[in-house]
Order: structure tokens, then sequence, then C-alpha cells
């Protein structure tokens, strides 16, 4: 497949179109992988996201500047941006993965993502890894409105409880379903007072109590 594309949208040439092809191959499709690059990128976008955050608000505490750091390296925000990309058509996929959905899976694409970044960081350096990165986030840097709606949806809830001097709430597991590589989690979050209960569903139990919590907060707010 012609990456050439994918290459200008991240505006990056590659000296070394082996590093290239090694960060669009998962690991279902063999060794090399993916793998050892997403590592190295996860530590490149953190950086250049927390650079990027401290100088477009000077006056951001660590704190709000942490929450938002987070909102934006969040498997969520990357697999958004690899849409957006179209990223999934370039990945080499066992044919497990791609008979299951993979090239459309948020972790499979969020991952992806990271290791195109470390790959850019070996082919190139830090600064051209910057440049990338910078691209594809300032139109969410720019975007961002620091404050409650920048929290996530558990941190939200737990602010409105306490605000009111309320119990906080309990997360349980209901169930957990699918293959290893196909998880499905079912999760309750249940509140005191006002007594209520509410679920999500997601391919975490962390992105389930967060589809919950966010159901609590819509219930409250009615």
């Amino acid at each position: 497949m012609d990456h050439a594309p994918l290459a200008a949208a991240l505006g990056h040439a590659f000296a070394d179109r082996g590093l290239l092809g090694v960060a669009l191959t998962h690991r279902s499709f063999g060794v090399p992988n993916n793998e050892r690059l997403e590592f190295l990128g996860d530590g490149v976008l953190n950086c250049v996201v927390a650079t990027l955050l401290f100088e477009r608000f000077p006056a951001l505490p660590e704190g709000e500047l942490s929450r938002l750091r987070a909102s934006l390296v969040r498997q969520e925000a990357l697999h958004g941006l690899a849409l957006q990309l179209g990223l999934g058509t370039h990945l080499a996929l066992g044919e497990g993965e791609i008979a299951s959905g993979g090239r459309e899976r948020p972790s499979i694409l969020a991952d992806a993502l990271e290791a195109l970044f470390g790959a850019i960081y070996r082919d190139a350096g830090f600064a051209a890894a910057e440049a990338a990165i910078s691209r594809l986030y300032q139109p969410l840097i720019d975007a961002l409105r620091p404050g409650n709606q920048n929290k996530d949806a558990k941190t939200r809830l737990q602010e409105w409880l306490q605000g009111r001097r309320r119990p906080l709430p309990q997360y349980r597991l209901v169930e957990a379903s699918g293959a290893a590589h196909q998880r499905q989690f079912n999760v309750s979050c249940e509140i005191a007072e006002p007594a209520m209960t509410t679920t999500g569903q997601g391919g975490s139990r962390r992105l389930a109590e967060q589809a919950a919590a966010e159901a609590a907060l819509q219930m409250l707010q009615r």
C-alpha cells in the first residue's frame, strides 16, 4: 500500500521507510511490530502536549494542566485523530484482527498513532516529532476552554457530590465479556443520596466507569 498520503498528513517524509512500516504493523501480523515504537511515542506525545499546554495557558495551575493533558493523550482523543488520518486502512493486521474489525478498534488505532510518533522521533529526532504532533493537536489545543468541562465524568461527579456533602459513588463491575482482544465491560455507578444506580459500557473498565458516571451526572442535573 502507498503510505505517502499518510506521511503527508503527518507532515513528515520518512528517510527510513522501514520505520514507517514497523509503526503500522500490529502484533497480530508478526514481528517486528509497533509495540516498542508505541512505548516511545507515548513518552514523546506526553512531553509535546505538556509543552503545548504550558505555552498556551501560562496562568493555569499544574493540576488543571495535568487534567487537560490527560484528556488529550487518552485513547479517545488518539482514536479520533487516527480516524481523521484514515489510519486503519494503512495497518498490517493478522487475519483474525481484520475479521473482528481491528481496523476500526480504538485501542489498535490509538496505539498505532503513538507508534507513528515514535517512528518519526527515531527517523528525524525530537523536533520532527514535535512538529508532527503539533500539526495534529493544535486544533484541539485551540478549542480547549479550561474549566469544569475538561474534567472527566468521574471527577465531575465526585465534585458534585462533595460540594453537597453527600457520599461518594461506588463503582462495581457487573459483567466482563468477549474475547481477550475484544473485551466489553459493564459497570454500575451506585449513589446513596439521592439513591440511584446507573450503568456504563466500554472497552475497558475505566471507560465503562466514565460512561456510568456521565449517566449519573445527567440524571442529577435534570
